[in-house]
């Protein structure tokens, strides 16, 4: 039994668990099967007491915004200071879940209207989202999925899944498969391997994806035959976690970390901005350090979405662009995450970052750093743009043609682009349609598709 679990043992043994019942404590299965539901068993474990009126108002959140929280997470959990405590804020519901503003939508990212076939998700031209399952070890209160996660109509079944890899297989410009959820990793060992020998069959299929959550909320999941099954992929996974706060980097989560790192799998971050959680430049400095030298590369902040009842977790977006600015030049580069808006109505992942070009003329520009110095970069006077027109086995920079992916190009790229006659990009042109063919401006701008850009 390490420290953590013995400090963890002296703070609840009393409350709630056994010494035999603690012997299963780093059993991931015995985690999952005893996840916490109840308000009375919170009050139990954590030595608190809610008044009745409270109950019955947690209850009401329970009952429409399910709850499920590991022991472990739950351990995390200061009682001397739970109302304010980050652990106790993304775990515990909130009545105020149940207050739907006039922003909120319950699937802001149009994921379902993307959705060319159950469980996928094919917004972005070479990539997919596959929800491959609707469970999650603990119901984050500011979830962006909600309204499916936890839900028994929504459970993928093997014959759903047998749909998306059919999509994928029978889709040639899908290069990037992204499994998510709920949480992948609650999967068996088996389906998750069974997955990935699907994916690894698809040629066309170059990296496989998965976000979970597991290392923050159950890193016991994370074992030896886990990560045997994803070492022994032969297309590359990578792995994004979801760290919030710095008090989630525990020496469970640090294990869990090494042991995917040690298996060669590259590791990112998605944190989401939460106010009362994380909204401060020093807490999210503090978070970043700890995931790099855990080696997770911090990858996206993303402010909160619209979702239902989430209102009171969203943030100004000056209060992002505040955050960055404590970041980008007073630590590592590799330390800085993107800020992001994942636009409502489907527009994809948006960066938003403060602003370091100042001014431009024709022959420099004009910059500012992190510390406010004003300074100007001179443009070449010998630079001369090459017209591209795509004939690359013509062109003087080497691009061999089996290594060029031709593909059409939208959004600013299409107006930048020197092959193309397209001048002005209007609300009716529709990126998916230009995946797989090349069309003419003529055609792009009569296009149909409500999602834009």
């Amino acid at each position: 039994m390490n420290s953590e679990i013995r400090a963890t043992k002296s703070k609840m043994e009393h409350q709630w668990l056994d010494d035999e019942t603690y012997a299963k404590w780093s059993d991931w299965k015995w985690q999952a099967s005893h996840c916490i539901k109840d308000v009375e068993t919170i009050e139990k474990i954590l030595n608190i007491r809610f008044s009745s009126e409270e109950k019955v108002k947690y209850q009401k959140t329970i009952d429409h915004f399910p709850m499920s929280i590991t022991p472990y997470y739950l351990s995390l959990v200061d009682p001397e200071d739970y109302q304010n405590d980050p652990i106790f804020k993304q775990a515990f519901p909130d009545t105020r879940e149940l207050k739907v503003a006039n922003s909120d939508m319950s699937d802001p990212l149009s994921e379902d209207a993307d959705s060319p076939v159950p469980g996928i998700t094919h917004r972005y031209p070479d990539r997919v989202l596959f929800c491959v399952s609707n469970v999650c070890a603990m119901y984050c209160r500011h979830c962006t999925r909600k309204r499916k996660v936890g839900d028994k109509d929504s459970i993928p079944n093997r014959e759903t899944l047998e749909q998306g890899l059919e999509y994928i297989r029978e889709n040639p410009v899908v290069r990037d498969v992204l499994l998510s959820g709920g949480d992948p990793f609650l999967l068996s060992d088996k389906q998750i391997s069974w997955l990935i020998e699907e994916l690894n069959k698809i040629e066309h299929v170059e990296v496989i994806r998965i976000g979970t959550r597991t290392p923050v909320v159950l890193p016991y999941r994370i074992t030896e035959e886990l990560v045997s099954i994803l070492k022994n992929s032969e297309k590359p996974i990578w792995i994004n976690t979801h760290f919030n706060h710095p008090q989630e980097m525990t020496s469970s989560a640090k294990r869990a970390l090494k042991m995917l790192a040690m298996a060669g799998i590259p590791l990112g971050n998605q944190s989401v901005l939460l106010a009362d959680v994380n909204d401060c430049p020093r807490i999210m400095k503090n978070l970043v350090h700890k995931l790099v030298k855990n080696r997770v590369r911090p990858y996206y902040l993303y402010q909160c979405d619209l979702s239902e009842g989430l209102e009171h977790f969203r943030t100004s977006v000056g209060k992002g662009i505040e955050i960055m600015e404590s970041l980008r030049g007073h630590t590592s580069g590799f330390a800085v995450p993107t800020y992001v808006i994942d636009a409502p109505g489907g527009g994809g992942k948006i960066p938003v970052m403060p602003n370091y070009l100042i001014s431009w003329s024709t022959n420099k520009v004009i910059l500012r750093n992190y510390e406010g110095v004003i300074t100007t970069y001179q443009e070449p006077s010998c630079y001369e743009h090459t017209v591209c027109d795509l004939k690359c086995d013509t062109c003087n920079l080497h691009l061999k043609l089996d290594e060029a992916e031709e593909r059409s190009v939208v959004g600013i790229s299409r107006l930048l682009a020197d092959y193309i006659d397209t001048i002005t990009l209007t609300p009716s042109i529709a990126e998916a349609d230009d995946w797989a063919v090349e069309e003419s401006s003529e055609a792009a701008t009569k296009s149909e598709n409500p999602h834009e850009l």
